[in-house]
């Protein structure tokens, strides 16, 4: 988590599909959604994580990027009105 945000990496579809997340403090947007800047965020994170921690995982992320990418979901805490 940073700064109240958490990316998640949906990789089937099922965190948001079985709502697997508190509806009344976190709204889920998908990568689609988001601007370039928070686009570029979490592929910052990813390349961090590769770097620090040799992950093949996150290796094997930045190398099917395009497609990979959309199966990002970032998740911000709700306003209370």
């Amino acid at each position: 988590m940073t700064g109240g945000l958490a990316w998640i990496y949906d990789e089937d579809g099922s965190f948001i599909a079985q709502n697997r997340y508190h509806k009344g403090f976190l709204q889920p947007e998908s990568f689609g959604e988001l601007d370039h800047t928070a686009r570029q965020s979490i592929r910052e994170l990813v390349e961090l994580h590769a770097t620090k921690t040799a992950s093949t995982r996150a290796r094997w992320l930045l190398a099917n990027w395009e497609s990979e990418s959309a199966k990002f979901v970032r998740m911000t805490p709700c306003t209370q009105a």
